[in-house]
């Protein structure tokens, strides 16, 4: 891989980081400002939906600007807003703090990933992809753990100062490995023309498949702390390093995930989204036993990530011409799916059959979204033999 893809890796590592790290840093947050735990989670609720509008909004805004100027750009943003988050006095200007970094998740990986696939051959593009999301996953991994300790530690507001310096590190290395564009010259699309093209039924389809793909995920992810502890039975001290097999697991997945739609996205899609279903399906019968449920927690993490590349190439792939656009829509897909999945968790367990009835259920939305990509392939080989089919006697 060349070393710019490893440059976007260090971007992505910076806004995993700040996605997530909030998690762990609730009750300092909500005990610092003076609101309650609820008002406290609304902060991961207001950063996924900066992500869901701003992706597509700023990536049409900068759509006539070189993509490594819009990465330092975004990185810069993604800079300042953690600087801002570090010195919010008050909850209202957090919020806001955390939604204006938030703009710059989905089209710094939207972007991103046009990027470093135009930076290897073509066998390789999905491994590119894998290797720059792997800055994700290391943060779920590793940057997570290590700011919610910093945060109890020093306080919450030193997790931001962290990534506030994470994200100037990784601000100079892209400016200095990224190279310029190879199609700097080229005729930017209008904004009509790409929403023409990101409206074509099999990009739809792709975002489709992302969102009911990750909502599965998400349905049980959302809710591990009290599947382990309240049905497994364990500890709570037993939660964290649990989560750090989820993580191992992701990383794993992740990279064979791209290895595999180097061979072939539609085989890969297909694959991976039927073995989420099937790994989710089986964990409900591993829900009472300890080192099933380690194991199946690791699974999870590769089965979810291992859907990542082959989602994120079909859709690449179909939207010729509005690559940047329809990238970054499939980036604010993935968190449309993790809103989706923690909703849905939580009817089920409110309003359905209960917690332990989470992983059969959630199976049956990957299942829907391997149903959908089974029906994008079907269709578009078929439109694909009709030039033949003309020509026979």
């Amino acid at each position: 891989m060349p070393l710019a893809v490893y440059a976007l890796t260090a971007g992505a590592f910076g806004i995993g980081t700040t996605e997530f790290v909030i998690m762990g840093l609730l009750m300092q947050v909500a005990a610092d400002l003076q609101v309650s735990l609820p008002l406290a989670g609304l902060l991961i609720s207001g950063y996924a939906l900066g992500v869901f509008v701003g992706a597509p909004l700023l990536t049409l805004a900068t759509g006539r600007l070189p993509r490594k100027t819009v990465l330092v750009a975004l990185m810069v943003v993604f800079t300042l807003g953690n600087l801002a988050c570090a010195l919010a006095p008050n909850y209202a200007l957090l919020m806001v703090a955390r939604v204006v970094t938030s703009m710059a998740h989905g089209t710094f990986f939207g972007v991103g990933a046009v990027v470093a696939t135009g930076l290897v051959a073509e066998e390789r593009k999905a491994s590119a992809i894998s290797v720059m999301f792997t800055g994700l996953t290391v943060a779920t991994l590793l940057g997570v753990p290590a700011g919610a300790w910093l945060g109890l530690q020093y306080g919450w507001r030193s997790t931001f100062w962290a990534v506030t310096a994470i994200g100037v590190i990784a601000t100079l290395v892209i400016a200095g490995l990224v190279p310029a564009d190879r199609d700097a010259g080229a005729a930017p699309v209008k904004a009509r023309a790409e929403f023409a093209i990101v409206a074509r039924t099999p990009v739809l389809l792709g975002l489709l498949m992302t969102v009911l793909g990750f909502g599965g995920m998400f349905a049980i992810y959302t809710y591990i702390q009290p599947l382990l502890t309240q049905i497994t039975g364990f500890a709570e001290t037993a939660v964290s390093p649990i989560l750090l097999v989820f993580g191992v697991g992701m990383i794993a997945g992740n990279l064979l995930g791209g290895r595999f739609a180097d061979r072939g996205v539609p085989r890969a899609l297909l694959a991976t989204l039927l073995a989420l279903a099937v790994v989710m399906g089986l964990m409900a019968f591993a829900l009472h036993s300890r080192w099933a449920m380690v194991l199946f927690t690791g699974l999870l993490g590769a089965a979810a990530f291992a859907t990542v590349p082959p989602l994120q190439l079909w859709v690449l792939q179909r939207a010729a011409g509005a690559q940047s656009l329809a990238s970054s829509l499939n980036i604010g897909a993935f968190n449309l799916g993790n809103a989706f999945g923690a909703w849905l968790g939580g009817v089920i367990i409110a309003r359905g059959p209960g917690l332990e009835a989470l992983p059969w259920i959630g199976a049956l939305v990957p299942l829907s979204a391997f149903a959908v990509a089974w029906f994008a392939i079907r269709a578009e080989r078929a439109r694909d033999a009709l030039p033949a089919c003309a020509d026979a006697p």
